[in-house]
């Protein structure tokens, strides 16, 4: 079973301490970042283990492999010599590791380790992507048998990922520990077993991040993620997109399934291309997989079989593996249906003029369904040729996000469907429909939900106008690819439980 260990990079062994002691029921272990500690902090790590109380890894980590430490090599191995010194007979007083670089020759320092029990880590950093002979290099790692062979990376592309997946199978049954950084290796550190990497690295909420890095602290790894659930044959699903920005179906299935005892775990994984997407999918065998902006359209020839909807639609949100290959579903559509109508207290939308903004994967599916409920349609989008295909599909109206498409509104303005990302998290101050006007007569609901009130549903609001986020309709969408999931209807006994 893998392991959760929490790198420890404060400036003083007390906040270290303080921070072991806030996450202690999440980890295992602990790695004591001493190149983050003040130079005074320096002189007493080796009082640390027994503080802790938990086993540790002793890592100085230089400038050139992504750590704070900037002085010699000389100074930097009596460090290390100075957390090993005196060993006690006990080892849970002594370091359980140290993490030695793969150019670091020092035999004394080694030996000195072994006599007492703490167990070399040998490592190998690549904060530009993942090496092509990855394998290769972490078998030739281990010098010694008792050696663990570490290579810790920085994916830059969904491709890099796939690969570290493919090469950690050919490393078979080599102790080792896989350690990817930044938001592609996100889902490595929640599927440490599944790539036979013996520990995880987590981080403290509030640590300040670089530039590139994406973290998990143990709380989520062990809540969110299901970690200590997860095995070798447990299944995997995921949502992916670019960015991913909101996490909310990964919490809702991940809960689902642990109310549930079912063997499987929900992850997030950006990616930068459908085509890597799916190379990644069929590497790490994940079975079914949320797709989310900007890849609705793009999966489709991907996929071996369409579901009559998606058919219809032209937008896929939800894949399934099967014995005849890749399935394509859509619930985007029966979601925002069930959502708006009971919001909207009707039951179809005849006479009724509706305007949508945005002309992707997810405007397709509400547009379909305007459609299908027998309403009129105005479709906008700042590029007019995506408005204008969208349009003719049911002979809507169309125009770009100007003064033209500010006239047209005057016609179309019982119902507003925001379908874009403007307005949500990181950019909240915008606005995609700011040269409009409410009257407070309409009806408007933003797709987006965090945060709860966006911009553009703020101004509604004000107005007087009826509002609507996207929660409810995301809610209703899990429950449906749940449906394809598992194979079986939504319990509805679960709805209470999660709070829906």
């Amino acid at each position: 079973m893998a392991r959760i260990c929490l790198c420890l990079t404060a400036n003083t062994l007390s906040e270290d301490l303080s921070i072991i002691d806030k996450y202690r029921k999440y980890i295992d272990m602990a790695e004591l970042r001493v190149d983050c500690l003040e130079a005074d902090e320096r002189l007493h790590i080796r009082s640390f283990p027994d503080m802790a109380g938990l086993p540790l890894i002793l890592s100085i980590r230089r400038d050139i492999d992504g750590g704070s430490y900037i002085g010699g090599e000389g100074s930097r191995i009596t460090l290390f010599a100075k957390g090993l010194a005196f060993a006690d007979a006990d080892r849970r007083r002594n370091f359980a590791y140290v993490d030695l670089e793969e150019d670091l020759h020092v035999p004394s320092l080694e030996e000195a380790a072994r006599t007492y029990g703490t167990r070399i880590i040998r490592s190998c950093y690549n904060n530009e992507g993942v090496d092509d002979n990855l394998a290769e290099k972490l078998k030739k790692l281990k010098r010694i048998g008792d050696e663990l062979a570490k290579a810790s990376m920085m994916p830059k592309s969904t491709n890099d990922v796939a690969k570290v997946y493919r090469h950690a199978k050919e490393c078979g049954n080599l102790e080792k520990i896989i350690h990817c950084r930044g938001e592609f290796g996100l889902n490595t550190v929640i599927l440490a077993e599944r790539l036979g990497s013996q520990i995880s690295y987590v981080y403290p909420e509030d640590r300040e991040k670089n530039d590139g890095e994406f973290q998990i602290n143990p709380r989520e790894l062990n809540e969110h993620y299901r970690f200590r659930d997860v095995k070798k044959d447990t299944k995997i699903f995921a949502v992916s997109g670019y960015p991913l920005m909101n996490f909310d179906s990964v919490v809702f299935f991940n809960r689902v399934f642990d109310i549930e005892q079912i063997d499987a775990v929900y992850i997030p994984v950006p990616s930068d291309s459908v085509h890597s997407l799916m190379r990644l999918a069929e590497e790490t065998g994940i079975s079914g997989l949320s797709i989310t902006s900007p890849f609705n359209e793009d999966i489709l020839p991907y996929l071996n079989s369409l579901s009559s909807e998606v058919d219809i639609i032209g937008a896929c949100n939800t894949v399934l593996s099967g014995q005849q290959g890749w399935q394509g579903f859509n619930t985007d559509a029966a979601s925002f249906t069930d959502s708006f109508l009971e919001f909207y207290h009707h039951r179809d939308l005849r006479r009724q003029r509706v305007t949508i903004i945005g002309a992707g994967g997810i405007a397709r599916a509400i547009a379909s369904e305007v459609y299908r409920l027998k309403g009129k349609a105005l479709i906008l989008n700042r590029d007019n040729a995506r408005a204008r295909r969208l349009a003719e599909l049911y002979k809507f109206a169309w125009a770009g996000l100007d003064s033209r498409g500010a006239e047209l509104m005057d016609k179309y303005s019982d119902i507003i469907i925001q379908t874009s990302p403007a307005g949500s998290y990181p950019d909240i101050n915008e606005d995609p429909l700011d040269f409009y006007e409410f009257s407070g007569m309409e009806t408007v609901m933003d797709i987006n939900y965090k945060p709860e009130k966006t911009l553009f549903l703020k101004r509604a609001e004000a107005a007087g106008c009826r509002i609507l986020n996207g929660y409810d309709m995301l809610s209703r969408q899990a429950r449906y690819q749940y449906k394809h999931f598992m194979g079986r209807e939504f319990p509805p006994s679960l709805i209470s439980r999660l709070g829906l």
